[in-house]
C-alpha cells in the first residue's frame, strides 16, 4: 500500500511536489496515523527556507501539528489502540504530516479533544506544547506570587493565542500582551490578557499604565528586534524566555546587572533528544483537550484551506510568511 505525501522538491527546492510512499511500519513507541488535518507553523517555513538554502538530495515532508485516526500501534505502545483520535505535534527528525498518513511516537501523542473538530484539534499541539513549556517548564509561572507581571510579546499568534489563557488558568500573574491591529488587540482580549499594549514602544504603553518593569517575559517573534527593550523591562531577579532563535550576538550586560535569566524554549527537545520525560508532552496534550472540552481554552484556528495539495501547502506557506496570522491555518485533508 503506498501513501500520497506533499515534500519539498529536491531539485528545486523553493517548490513542493506531490510523492507516493510505501506505507511505514510503527516503531515499539510508534503510532501509524491517518491524517486528517494538518497546521503550518514557522517552523515549517523556516525549515523549508533552509532546504532552499542547504540543498536537498531526498524529497522531505514538512508539518508536525495534525489531528487523525489510529490505524496501528508498536509493541510497547500504552494508551492508545487502533481507531482512537489523536492530536499531536510530532517529531521534527521524522517525515511530517503533509502526507495521508504518518508515524508519531506514542508518548509525544494525545488523545484529541472531543469538542473539536479535525481542523480544531491540528490548530492545537505544537502551540500549546510550546506555550506550556514556555511557561511553566522554562518560566515556572505556576510558582508566580500574586501580583507578578507577565508581557507576552507577540500575543495574537498561535503561541500566544494559548499562552494567554494558559497564564490566566494556572497563575496568579497579571498578563499583558502585545499586539497592534484593533482585531489582533481584541483577539488577545478575548483569550483574557488584562492588557494589550503596542509592541513597537513597548516601555512608553507600560509606563501610560504606571508599569516600569515586568518579572516574566515569553517572547514568541523576534528576539534581535526586542532585544534592548526586553533587557529594559525585565526586572531584577526576572526571567525572560524565548522561542525564536537570535541572529546576532546578545548583550547580556542588563540581565547580569539584574541577575535576571533567559531560557530558550524549543518544543522538540523532548523528542530529538528521547529525554527521560518525553511522555510529558501526551501529558501536557491530554491536559490541553480537557481544557478545550470545558471551554475553558478554545482553539486557535482561524483559517482552513481544504485538501492536501502542493497548492494547498503552498497557499498555507504564504499566509505564515506574510506574518500577520492571528491564530493558525489548517489544511483539512
Amino acid at each position: 500500500m503506498t501513501l500520497k505525501a506533499i515534500a519539498i522538491n529536491p531539485e528545486h527546492p523553493q517548490q513542493f511536489i506531490e510523492i507516493q510512499q510505501p506505507q511505514p511500519t510503527p516503531g515499539e513507541y510508534d503510532l501509524l496515523v491517518e491524517v486528517k488535518a494538518a497546521s503550518v507553523n514557522p517552523v515549517d517555513t523556516k525549515v523549508h527556507k533552509g532546504a532552499q538554502k542547504n540543498g536537498l538530495q531526498h524529497p522531505r515532508v514538512l508539518g508536525w501539528d495534525a489531528s487523525g485516526i489510529v490505524l496501528a500501534t508498536g509493541s510497547k505502545v500504552s494508551g492508545f489502540q487502533a481507531g482512537d483520535e489523536v492530536y499531536y505535534a510530532g517529531d521534527i527528525t521524522r517525515p511530517g504530516s503533509n502526507a495521508s498518513q504518518q508515524l508519531v511516537d506514542a508518548r509525544i501523542t494525545g488523545h484529541k479533544p472531543r469538542s473539536l473538530d479535525w481542523a480544531q484539534a491540528a490548530a492545537i499541539p505544537l502551540t500549546a506544547l510550546t506555550a506550556w513549556e514556555g511557561l511553566f517548564d522554562r518560566l515556572q509561572l505556576d510558582r508566580a506570587a500574586e501580583g507578578k507581571t507577565l508581557l507576552i510579546v507577540g500575543g495574537a499568534g498561535g503561541v500566544g493565542s494559548l499562552a494567554i489563557p494558559f497564564a490566566r488558568l494556572h497563575s496568579k500573574v497579571k498578563v499583558i500582551a502585545t499586539a497592534s491591529r484593533p482585531d489582533s488587540v481584541q483577539w488577545c482580549k478575548d483569550r483574557g490578557a488584562d492588557l494589550v499594549i503596542d509592541y513597537r514602544d513597548m516601555a512608553g504603553e507600560l509606563a501610560k499604565h504606571d508599569i516600569k518593569q515586568v518579572d516574566y517575559i515569553f517572547c514568541l517573534n523576534d528576539t534581535d528586534g526586542h532585544w534592548e527593550a526586553m533587557s529594559q523591562l525585565i526586572a531584577p531577579q526576572g526571567h525572560i524566555c524565548t522561542i525564536v532563535e537570535n541572529e546576532k550576538p546578545l548583550s547580556m550586560d542588563q540581565l547580569k546587572l539584574k541577575s535576571a535569566a533567559l531560557h530558550f524554549e524549543f518544543m522538540y527537545t523532548r523528542s530529538m533528544f528521547t529525554t527521560p520525560d518525553i511522555a510529558r508532552q501526551g501529558e501536557i496534550l491530554d491536559a490541553t483537550a480537557k481544557l478545550l472540552d470545558e471551554g475553558k481554552v478554545t482553539t486557535s484556528l482561524s483559517q482552513t484551506l481544504q485538501g492536501l495539495s502542493v497548492d494547498t501547502l503552498t497557499a498555507a506557506h504564504k499566509l505564515v510568511l506574510e506574518g500577520h496570522m492571528r491564530g493558525k491555518v489548517v489544511m483539512v485533508y
